[in-house]
């Protein structure tokens, strides 16, 4: 099958609640108020710098607390060193490759305006909770690439309230099971930029602006001559003043994930609900945010399970666990979690069950810097290959340029003053990379050429090649005829709008095309997510529908 013809495809008209591939609510009701609460906390920009990872600098008392109670998994990898493809791959299940949200980013790239377009039957795993009986939210951050970046921005059937507070749990229906995500943007890379004095660019000053909320609350306690560099960096006084600050901010989101977690208690919901703390991708930070190597891509995972729960799930695992974890799986461990059925279209798989031997990740256009990267990583070995070879990880991004570290780093680099190790972040990246992480961490030495490792490197090509080809990757074309085929007419394809009949005293609601379908009855302010048929003493309904990717349909008004 072509790629435009996979993005072109539409659905048949089904008769039914959902898509076949969607699971219904079945559930019983004993089975329902049996449903665990699940509660995602994700740190923006952070790699495993917690004081529950070994790392002696990091001031993280409330992590570190839920550490003492939780699974700490050691292997666990985004699929991107970016925030919006990576989430892309989290909301859904399915690498970001496959459905065109591999650039960074399909809302504000400068082709212009487009978004990614999972295949038909494809629903963001909060949906499928909420069709299954959970009351959803999250709050201002979405950037899901078939969605713009805050909230309102859409599909507006995966939650019950988006941009909502901490503790929204508290809006739900008495004895509703709640999914909740939360974001903590205080670690952002925008935390990391210079928040004081004379601005790079108008994005430093907008910076500047935005983090002034948050740096009135964020305490200086972590000392320049704390910090420990990796080998890549240079001791610059603006290095270790960024990575400060840095530190400064994860305490500052620690503080924020106690009074999340204290609020939980006191509401009573701790012992019923799996606490699940993560971060998007690697250190917003240079040669870590937007990389393959584990510095981008490897993240913390705690999941503290309810006393309720342990017996369930805690006999198979051990509380360190080292199995390798992709971002693909969360999905289908939530909904194993709910007691749901998993659709066979994701990716991954029950983290308490899988035992997988590789991760994959992708890199894409960063910003305005073209760019292919695909990568597979064994527990030993990482293989990357690049579509630009000569493309350095240093590169100038007008953004990322705003850290005093960056510039401070790339004019040594241009002076001359740096090692090899320094260095080679500025250097074309080449065709293909291979390292072993047993005996290089920090992935600085290549051993693509090395034929003592010609066999793993043969064999990582090989899988990778595999992976590309059963998930599919959109990047096979350029970015501009993607957005033309994801597209009509430079515009976002219009939803149809959701089509009703009755039966048997209720009202049925389908769409021709397979789009998720909202409802509300007269009088009310939000939208309900359709799951069932609509008793008909409702008398006056209005209804719409969203294909992911799509613009909304128009609203139908419905009387009987």
């Amino acid at each position: 099958m072509s790629t435009r013809t996979a993005f072109l495809m539409h659905v048949e008209v089904y008769v039914g609640l959902f898509l076949a591939g969607l699971v219904l609510p079945t559930l019983t009701f004993a089975e329902r108020t049996n449903q665990p609460n699940i509660l995602i906390l994700v740190a923006e920009d952070l790699s495993s710098r917690i004081g529950a990872y070994g790392d002696p600098v990091a001031k993280t008392p409330n992590i570190d607390s839920l550490a003492e109670r939780s699974v700490r998994y050691t292997h666990a990898f985004t699929t991107a060193g970016v925030c919006a493809p990576s989430r892309a791959a989290l909301i859904t299940g399915q690498h970001q490759i496959s459905f065109g949200g591999q650039h960074m980013r399909t809302s504000t790239g400068p082709l212009g305006f487009y978004l990614a377009q999972p295949a038909a039957e494809v629903r963001a795993f909060p949906e499928i909770l909420r069709a299954n009986g959970y009351f959803t939210f999250t709050d201002r951050k979405l950037d899901y690439q078939f969605s713009g970046l805050r909230s309102g921005s859409g599909p507006f059937t995966i939650w019950d309230h988006d941009g909502a507070g901490d503790t929204a749990w508290r809006e739900r229906d008495a004895d509703q099971p709640f999914f909740g995500l939360i974001n903590f943007i205080e670690t952002h890379e925008s935390g990391v930029m210079r928040q004081h004095g004379p601005p790079h660019s108008p994005s430093h000053a907008a910076s500047q602006k935005m983090r002034a909320a948050i740096t009135t609350l964020r305490q200086s306690v972590t000392k320049t001559e704390e910090v420990v560099l990796p080998p890549y960096y240079p001791d610059l006084p603006e290095v270790r003043s960024d990575l400060a600050r840095h530190y400064d901010n994860i305490h500052l989101m620690d503080k924020r994930v106690g009074k999340i977690l204290h609020a939980l208690e006191s509401d009573g919901l701790l012992e019923n609900t799996i606490v699940v703390w993560t971060t998007d991708h690697g250190d917003g930070l240079p040669r870590s945010k937007r990389e393959l190597f584990d510095s981008g891509t490897r993240v913390p995972l705690l999941i503290s399970y309810p006393e309720s729960a342990r017996e369930k799930y805690l006999p198979e695992l051990s509380r360190v666990e080292t199995k390798l974890v992709s971002f693909v799986d969360i999905a289908p461990t939530v909904l194993t979690w709910a007691g749901v059925t998993t659709p066979d279209w994701l990716h991954g798989e029950s983290i308490n069950t899988s035992n997988r031997n590789y991760i994959y990740a992708s890199r894409d256009r960063i910003d305005e810097v073209i760019d292919r990267q695909r990568a597979i990583r064994s527990k030993q070995f990482r293989y990357i290959r690049s579509w630009q070879p000569d493309v350095p990880g240093g590169h100038r991004l007008a953004y990322r340029d705003n850290l005093d570290m960056v510039r401070a780093w790339r004019e040594a680099y241009e002076d001359g003053v740096l090692n090899a190790e320094q260095a080679r972040w500025f250097e074309p990246v080449g065709e293909e990379q291979l390292y072993d992480l047993s005996s290089d961490p920090h992935e600085l030495t290549n051993l693509v050429d090395d034929p003592a490792y010609a066999r793993t490197k043969a064999h990582l090509k090989s899988e990778l090649d595999q992976f590309l080809s059963r998930v599919g990757d959109t990047s096979a074309i350029p970015e501009y005829e993607l957005r033309t085929q994801l597209l009509e007419n430079d515009q976002l394809r219009p939803t149809p709008r959701p089509e009703s009949a009755y039966k048997g005293g209720f009202l049925m609601l389908t769409s021709p095309v397979g789009a998720s379908i909202g409802y509300r009855i007269a009088g009310q302010k939000t939208w309900s997510l359709y799951k069932q048929p609509i008793p008909v003493e409702k008398q006056f309904i209005e209804a719409k529908s969203i294909r992911y990717g799509w613009q909304e349909s128009e609203i139908v008004s419905i009387h009987h």
